[in-house]
């Protein structure tokens, strides 16, 4: 297969199959690509997910593009990203089809509880292969340990990142050793063009995780237009839940309740293309600043600084994850898997969803 044709079919793959938001995609990646393919070399991988952390948009999935111009050039980049989206996108459409004729969503709280602890510990695997990479020096342990405590403390992502890339920096230039449907309520009339604008306004601004969406989302839509309640917003999070590849395709899902299928469309058009233009910008920057010594540092400061973001949010993500005893034992469970064997995680996640409809039935 020609590595157009592979950075297509693994993206694709998934963007059908990666349940678990950002943190869980970036675990799949790294499995995937590093671990198994070895496309990339893990210090790269932790490079080009740094440079994701320092521009705006969904961080998944511009990992996704970077990784596909890495395997395939330009257009590996198109391609990788177009295919992560797209079957993501699709999924979501479906739910949005029967949310509008039915009112409502499928059930799914079994298959969720049994989710939702083993992406938890497939993060946990996943910090720990690139801890072992990324932080081997007493200042990137410390920006770890560092960013992970402010995090939990409420301090913004964004701040904490160039904060680290700063003080890397910093330690670089100082004298040093050799290395070791529409709402009912809407105010505002919902037109496309200004449904393509919130949404091309947030793809290009927003920094941060899948959460930080819900915070914009609310801004613009509930908030200050009044085009979606907030009983209607909550559904739109809980489908980009549910559904795998990009939590951005909750856009797909607002968009064909408030302007049908041009609605979904544009929507997804619209939070997706500034994140191709961003990666595309900066893809030819990463090789040059690892290979300055002032931004090298800048680099080292943002990965450690992002695996202790990632390891803040597995702390948030247990509280809701590992509610109930058979949540924890299928946490445990996925755990040892994901450590000790060499098992692909996406099998891992559907055993998971499977047992924890299996309990749900069982009640």
């Amino acid at each position: 297969m020609s590595p157009l044709g592979e950075v297509a079919w693994v993206f694709f793959k998934l963007g059908a199959t990666a349940f678990g938001g950002p943190a869980a995609h970036i675990a799949l990646m790294q499995d995937e690509i590093v671990r198994r393919r070895a496309w990339v070399t893990a210090q790269e991988f932790t490079d080009l997910l740094g440079a994701t952390n320092l521009i705006p948009g969904p961080n998944s999935t511009e990992l996704a593009i970077h990784l596909g111009h890495k395997r395939a050039g330009w257009p590996g980049l198109l391609v990788a990203g177009a295919c992560f989206i797209l079957p993501a996108a699709i999924i979501t459409l479906a739910f949005a089809l029967a949310y509008v004729h039915w009112g409502t969503i499928p059930a799914a709280t079994g298959i969720l509880a049994g989710l939702k602890p083993a992406i938890l510990a497939l993060i946990v695997a996943v910090i720990y292969r690139l801890a072992r990479t990324t932080l081997r020096t007493p200042f990137t342990i410390a920006a770890a340990i560092g960013a992970a405590g402010c995090a939990l403390a409420g301090t913004s992502e964004l701040l904490l990142l160039f904060g680290a890339g700063a003080l890397g920096i910093l330690r670089s230039l100082a004298p040093r050793k050799p290395p070791a449907s529409a709402a009912a309520l809407s105010i505002d009339p919902v037109t496309l063009t200004g449904l393509t604008w919130v949404f091309a306004k947030i793809g290009s601004i927003l920094y941060g995780s899948g959460y930080v969406l819900i915070a914009f989302l609310r801004r613009e839509l509930v908030l200050a237009r009044h085009w979606l309640t907030e009983a209607q917003l909550l559904d739109a999070i809980a489908i980009g839940q549910v559904t795998p590849g990009p939590v951005f395709t909750t856009a797909t899902f607002i968009g064909f309740v408030l302007g049908g299928w041009p609605g979904a469309v544009l929507a997804t058009t619209a939070i997706f293309v500034p994140s191709f233009v961003f990666v595309a910008a900066s893809a030819p920057l990463i090789p040059r600043l690892r290979a300055s010594r002032s931004m090298s540092g800048f680099l080292d400061g943002v990965n450690a600084a992002a695996i202790g973001l990632m390891a803040s949010a597995c702390i948030f993500l247990a509280r809701d994850a590992l509610l109930t005893w058979p949540q924890r034992a299928i946490g445990a469970a996925a755990g040892a898997l994901l450590v000790l064997t060499k098992v692909n995680p996406t099998w891992v996640l559907a055993a998971a969803a499977a047992a924890g409809a299996a309990i749900q039935l069982a009640k």
